[in-house]
């Protein structure tokens, strides 16, 4: 999970303190860098935490297998669903702001991360026919030299989780919480860095800076363009 150095601390302010690093899992950088030859993950290519090789292999479609995890225990999933678990294999892997929310105890996991209520509905709505068999995806299955394997049978997303909040806060054990706020979350877009340092500081007593902040998340592209008209030339 990463972005280059100069533009990522370009993009928080000075408030917050500028983390450059990565998780320590066994297919982490020590230290996010710019990388070339992205095939997916693009949003973290100047400063990223992955190396290309993982890009690459997760740009497969259907996702069928990434570091002997496999997707397709229940069968291939849909297109749109398959974009979600992307967005989230990249954060995780390749995004330097999840160094933010790393385990205390376990440096390559991240736990509590806020997520966007938004974010998780259309999570939820994306994969909700397709068919899987782990409420927990990390630890509920049958593990062994030739990767995972239901423990239970196959039922629709929609029938394993009540909602996108259920599916947000127990697929991915701990790692991630859903948030109602529209600014102190992550939506796993560009505008992650923007709000970066509303999630951090954790105090509401500014809600009228939060408000400001959040003004490009929230805009339409038309209204965007109206208040950012250079932007558009």
């Amino acid at each position: 999970m990463k972005f280059v150095v100069t533009i990522f601390c370009a993009g928080l302010i000075s408030a917050v303190s500028c983390q450059l690093r990565c998780l320590g899992g066994p297919h982490h950088k020590s230290t996010p860098s710019s990388e070339t030859n992205f095939q997916e993950c693009f949003l973290y290519a100047e400063s990223s935490c992955c190396h290309a090789n993982f890009t690459q292999k997760l740009s497969d479609s259907p996702l069928i297998e990434m570091n002997n995890y496999y997707y397709n225990r229940c069968g291939n999933l849909s297109k749109r669903c398959e974009d979600y678990m992307k967005r989230i294999e990249c954060f995780y892997q390749c995004s330097p702001l999840a160094s933010h929310w790393i385990h205390p105890n376990i440096s390559e996991a991240i736990q509590h991360v806020p997520v966007c209520q938004s974010f998780c509905d259309k999570w939820f709505d994306a994969c909700h026919s397709d068919l899987i068999c782990a409420y927990n995806w990390i630890s509920d299955w049958t593990f062994d030299e030739t990767g995972n394997h239901c423990k239970n049978d196959c039922i629709p997303f929609n029938k394993m989780y009540a909602n996108g909040t259920d599916l947000c806060q127990n697929a991915w054990g701990i790692s991630f919480i859903a948030s109602s706020s529209p600014c102190r979350c992550l939506d796993f877009t560009e505008t992650d860095t923007k709000v970066i340092k509303y999630i951090l500081k954790g105090d509401n007593s500014e809600e009228s800076g939060e408000e400001e902040a959040c003004k490009p998340r929230l805009q339409k592209p038309e209204d965007k363009k109206a208040a950012d008209p250079e932007e558009h030339e």
